[in-house]
């Protein structure tokens, strides 16, 4: 190539990136036979068009505008100036800083889902390795490379169960699981013929009886978390010899974290568990992108959403990775489809498999004790408190549910200004014996959490009043 074809190319190319200028315009409004590009919209309603001029500001000059959003930025508040005492489905975990270091390397974060998969060995070699882990914290046999998040994860489990029993009568779910994943998942139902039974649980937690009422040869599965909504721990092998007495699948959602001291799904007898996996590693960034993690059995490995890596030997016998069970067309089958049709979370999956490669089993069992430690600590402290109580009497990990008397979301506001952030409030799931909505709050306690916070705590909400 010449210089001077190099050089015309370099420009063609510049001004590819250009906007049109007035001449192009009258080309293509000429070449499509309209008079001038307002005309475009006649067929928009007058009613429905915004006939206005925008009121800008004048222009500034780029040292003013600097100084413009500097002084905007400092109005943010990030959320360092409170202690988060957060919950309710995202929590504030410590991230060791070469999660980032290896999650931000350009080869993980700017990948993307390749059609020819196998081309990329290192992000389907740990995605495979993020599958093991998940397959351990859950234990289960087999795990997907990952999902959206745990609400959509819950469904994707009800539809596979649909595939794997062939039912379609009915899904019995606890109202103690999370509101948002009864929402997604009854919104997913709500055009098929599949009833979605809920049985209240205005103890904390299931009543057996009433579940095993609910549950008959029509049950496709009955869904349940634990630790649930409310933190308390629900008798997860009694629900699961419940469900399978009828037939029915047992899903389970669960903290990925709470494996250190409490035990798997699969090991009282689950046939599918999903998570949200946010507290592996990521942070809370505003509500998303989060993280859903799904592990079922070996025998129901074809009706599986999602990618699943698996490792074998290229045809010179060395080790590699590859796509299993799913076709290409995988993705375009729409209602045929075993997939919620998405791409994977891919850079969040990096970085659970980095936070859980540098946890290891002991820091599972250790930052598990320390959740669940602290958080008994700070329980035992708030019930001195007038006008403070547990929620329920019943056992739980890291999280617990407070009933407070007076205006909840005064006493929250007030919080805030003395720097805490706690909750979310109960609003949209009553407690037993309240008598109006929204009485109580979530209070969550991770590892992050200091003695000296968690007496500050104390202090404040005695300071509320």
């Amino acid at each position: 190539m010449s210089g001077a074809e190099h050089g015309d190319r370099r420009e063609r190319s510049a001004v590819a990136y250009l906007y049109t200028t007035p001449a192009e315009e009258r080309e293509m409004l000429s070449t499509i036979g309209v008079p001038s590009i307002e005309s475009l919209f006649d067929g928009i309603p007058a009613e429905l068009r915004l006939d206005r001029l925008l009121n800008l500001p004048p222009a500034l000059s780029e040292l003013e505008l600097e100084a413009r959003m500097t002084a905007l930025a400092r109005k943010n508040v990030t959320g360092r100036e409170r202690v988060c005492f957060l919950g309710g489905g995202a929590y504030d975990h410590f991230i060791p800083s070469a999660v980032d270091a290896v999650a931000g390397r350009s080869e993980f974060y700017t990948a993307y889902t390749p059609y020819q998969a196998e081309a990329s060995q290192g992000s389907l070699q740990t995605f495979f390795e993020f599958q093991t882990m998940v397959c351990e914290l859950a234990g289960l046999d087999v795990a997907n490379a990952s999902l959206y998040e745990g609400g959509t994860g819950l469904s994707e489990a009800v539809f596979m169960s649909q595939r794997i029993n062939d039912r379609f009568g009915k899904v019995v779910v606890l109202g103690s699981v999370h509101p948002e994943y009864r929402q997604v998942l009854e919104t997913y139902l709500n055009t098929s013929r599949t009833e979605l039974v809920t049985i209240p649980t205005p103890g904390g937690v299931a009543d057996l009886d009433r579940v095993a009422a609910a549950i008959d040869d029509t049950t496709t599965c009955l869904v349940f978390q634990t630790p649930n909504y409310f933190g308390c721990l629900e008798e997860g092998r009694a629900l699961v010899e419940l469900a399978h007495a009828q037939g029915a699948l047992a899903v389970v959602s669960f903290d990925p974290l709470s494996t250190g001291v409490l035990a798997r799904p699969g090991d009282y007898g689950a046939d599918i568990a999903v998570a949200e996996g946010q507290g592996l590693g990521i942070p809370l960034q505003f509500g998303g992108p989060f993280l859903g993690l799904f592990a079922c059995r070996s025998e129901f490995v074809r009706k599986m959403p999602g990618r699943l890596i698996g490792e074998t030997l290229d045809r010179n016998g060395r080790k590699c990775f590859s796509l299993n069970l799913q076709a290409r067309e995988q993705h375009i089958r729409r209602d045929k489809a075993t997939s919620n049709i998405c791409t994977n979370q891919g850079l969040m999956a990096v970085r659970a498999t980095v936070y859980l490669s540098l946890l290891g089993l002991q820091g599972l069992r250790e930052l598990a004790e320390l959740c669940c430690q602290k958080a008994h600590y700070l329980a035992d402290q708030l019930v001195t408190v007038p006008g403070v109580q547990l929620a329920y009497d019943q056992p739980f990990f890291k999280e617990f549910a407070l009933r407070v008397e007076g205006d909840v979301a005064a006493k929250l506001a007030r919080l805030r200004s003395a720097g805490f952030d706690v909750g979310p409030r109960l609003a949209r799931m009553t407690l037993a014996g309240d008598t109006a909505e929204g009485a109580g709050l979530l209070v969550a306690v991770t590892e992050k959490r200091t003695r000296v916070e968690l007496d500050a705590l104390v202090a404040a909400f005695r300071g509320v009043d």
